[in-house]
């Protein structure tokens, strides 16, 4: 079964993006870059430009899944609100065509590409080159940190999900063995535990 996800990298000068295939557990890459943005003062402008961009992107390849990075969330403000912006417009893109959307955290994307989530963008970069076998001659790391956001989704996929059922009979054993053990030391040690309802 063949699945196309479109990775993407949010920014507001630069914008990445990444596109692979999923074919019988086999990835390839079908495109990789970047929206540049840095020569659009108005702000609105960039947004349009993503807009547009993105949505170009999306009538070529017709992907069946959108992954994005999540915002790290920074002391800046100002900065967080213009990057939840682009990337609000960038779901928009993905929402108005029925595409399925996730996020994920920085640190689970490059834990996903390396094993480690304190890895630099060049390692990841590295690592995306060597795993996908394509020639990286990318100007912005942007372009590979959106290529790890699909390959990262690709692999969660992967995941069977835990039944809810089970989750919960899990959590009911743990609530009850944590109980049993607490009664169980209250019995070995009922001089060590103070009565606060004692009066004095």
């Amino acid at each position: 079964m063949e699945k196309i996800i479109l990775g993407i990298d949010p920014g507001t000068n630069v914008m990445g993006f990444g596109l692979i295939r999923a074919e019988n557990k086999v990835l390839s890459v079908l495109e990789i870059g970047v929206i540049e943005l840095q020569k659009i003062k108005d702000p609105y402008l960039k947004l349009r430009k993503i807009y547009t961009s993105l949505t170009e992107i999306v009538e070529k390849y017709a992907p069946d899944e959108m992954a994005l990075e999540a915002p790290f969330y920074g002391k800046n403000v100002q900065s967080m609100l213009k990057l939840g912006r682009a990337q609000g417009v960038a779901m928009s893109v993905g929402l108005s065509r029925d595409i399925v959307i996730h996020e994920y955290a920085p640190r689970k994307i490059k834990m996903a590409i390396t094993g480690t989530g304190a890895a630099a963008k060049e390692q990841v970069a590295a690592v995306l080159s060597k795993m996908l076998r394509y020639e990286n001659n990318q100007k912005y790391l942007d372009a590979t940190d959106a290529l790890a956001v699909a390959v990262c989704h690709y692999y969660n996929t992967l995941k069977p999900e835990i039944p809810q059922s089970t989750s919960k009979a899990k959590s009911a054993v743990k609530t009850k063995s944590t109980t049993s053990s607490w009664a169980q030391f209250i019995a070995q040690n009922a001089d060590r535990v103070v009565n606060v309802n004692k009066k004095k």
